[in-house]
């Protein structure tokens, strides 16, 4: 049998030939994953095979490859996992015709095979459950379905993708049912994956998590939606993404603003991911500036609020096209949202021009369909009027908007943003019948 290049051992996991299968060849490429003393043979062995018969001590071999050799002893012996640089490196230095390459391959498809095991039990295990709800044993069987297929297919990506969108589309309790399903699902992959497939479930679970925290926070349940919160960031910051942990941070400062939290509060949970940002432009990084810009307005900071929505203005032109045009998703940062920041840092720093302005760009700019945001964009309009002394407008707007606003659409950030408006009435003014319409509509 003709020997694989290393280059093609480590691009191909072709299945074993039927030699290798029956442990009956001694000189193809997988000789080196055989059996030894009646048992099967690992990379590691494979190394030390081909070390010891170059005359190589591991202090030698460290030299050539760049790794230490209590590393390469911890992988010979079977206490560490080599990783695929390493298993290349071996290849280069020791020139094995591609038997170390095909032995780690071999390793990694045993691997592949427990993963799929694992999620299969857990998959079967969680459809079995008799207090499971039947959808949730119906996506768990999904779910094991498409491990059985492709355990290394990877569908969450797409799964939060969808969130994403149904955020702003769905009704929320559909919404919220089925992705307390879809988080069940999750967290007994997580509970059975710990491979390196893990990451990126940790990515999955800290995103929905932010759903499940977005949708307590809009239907009142502060306490519940701060726990969850909290979860959130342990999930990211464990996922060892910075992406992930910009973003979760970034929806926790933002809803920050919303919940009842004391505003410095919210600005010192901004600072403890300020570092991470570095000037990267992404979605995250602009909804984290956003969220500080806001909590910083309601912490009366209003040059530094002012000086954040214009550091966010200047982020927010290097986004890529696709982010800014993802105007139906949580997950993009179209310029809607920037004028949304501007509007409430401007108005609650009594520089009503360039809040007005922001207004009319936002209102131009938001879909139909996000009716609840632009509501909330025209009530900061109406803290603009009652604030520059025009108090019964900015009332019988503020009135108005609430009664135009479809009763799905109301939920605690546009009743927060609406408490704005009756705060900003001046105490010798509140004895106003409209003031007292308006406190009704405002209040639970």
């Amino acid at each position: 049998m003709q020997h694989l290049s290393p280059q093609q051992a480590f691009s191909t996991r072709e299945a074993s030939p039927i030699c290798c299968r029956n442990n009956r060849c001694a000189s193809c490429a997988h000789a080196s994953a055989h059996t030894i003393g009646g048992k099967v043979s690992s990379f590691g062995r494979a190394l030390r095979q081909h070390r010891t018969a170059a005359g190589l001590s591991l202090r030698d071999l460290a030299a050539r490859i760049n790794f230490q050799y209590s590393h390469i002893s911890q992988v010979e012996r079977g206490e560490r996992r080599p990783t695929k640089a390493m298993a290349e490196a071996c290849e280069r230095a020791l020139s094995t015709g591609g038997r170390l390459a095909e032995a780690f391959l071999h390793e990694q498809a045993g691997d592949t095979d427990m993963r799929r095991r694992s999620i299969l039990h857990a998959m079967g295990a969680l459809a079995a459950t008799p207090a499971a709800d039947h959808l949730v044993g119906l996506e768990a069987l999904r779910h094991g379905l498409g491990a059985a297929i492709d355990v290394d297919h990877d569908e969450w990506q797409d799964i939060v993708a969808s969130y994403g969108r149904g955020y702003y589309q769905q009704p929320h309790n559909q919404l919220m049912a089925q992705l307390s399903r879809d988080m069940a699902v999750l967290q007994h992959q997580l509970a059975a994956d710990r491979g390196d497939r893990r990451p990126v479930l940790l990515q999955a679970a800290g995103r929905l998590s932010v759903i499940v925290a977005l949708g307590l926070v809009a239907s009142g349940q502060a306490m519940m939606a701060r726990r969850w919160w909290h979860t959130a960031r342990r999930v990211a910051d464990e996922s060892g993404d910075p992406e992930t942990k910009v973003l979760v941070y970034a929806w926790d400062v933002v809803n920050g603003c919303y919940d009842g939290r004391p505003a410095g509060e919210v600005v010192a949970l901004s600072d403890e991911v300020l570092p991470l940002l570095q000037g990267r432009a992404s979605a995250a990084t602009c909804g984290l500036l956003a969220g500080r810009a806001q909590a910083l307005s309601l912490a009366g900071r209003h040059s530094e609020a002012i000086g954040t929505v214009e550091q966010l203005a200047s982020l927010a032109e290097q986004l890529p096209a696709s982010v800014v045009n993802d105007v139906e998703s949580l997950w993009g940062w179209p310029e809607h949202r920037l004028r949304h920041t501007e509007s409430w840092v401007y108005t609650h720093a009594d520089s009503y021009r360039r809040a007005d302005q922001a207004q009319d760009r936002a209102l131009a700019l938001y879909p139909a369909s996000q009716i609840r945001l632009r509501t909330q964009v025209q009530l900061h309009r109406a803290a603009a009027l009652i604030r520059t002394g025009h108090i019964p407008d900015g009332l019988r707007l503020a009135a108005d908007l609430l009664d135009g606003l479809p009763a799905g659409q109301h939920n605690e950030l546009v009743r927060s943003v609406a408490w704005q408006v009756v705060a900003a009435v001046p105490y010798k003014e509140r004895s106003r019948p409209p003031y007292d319409e308006l406190l009704e509509r405002v209040r639970p």
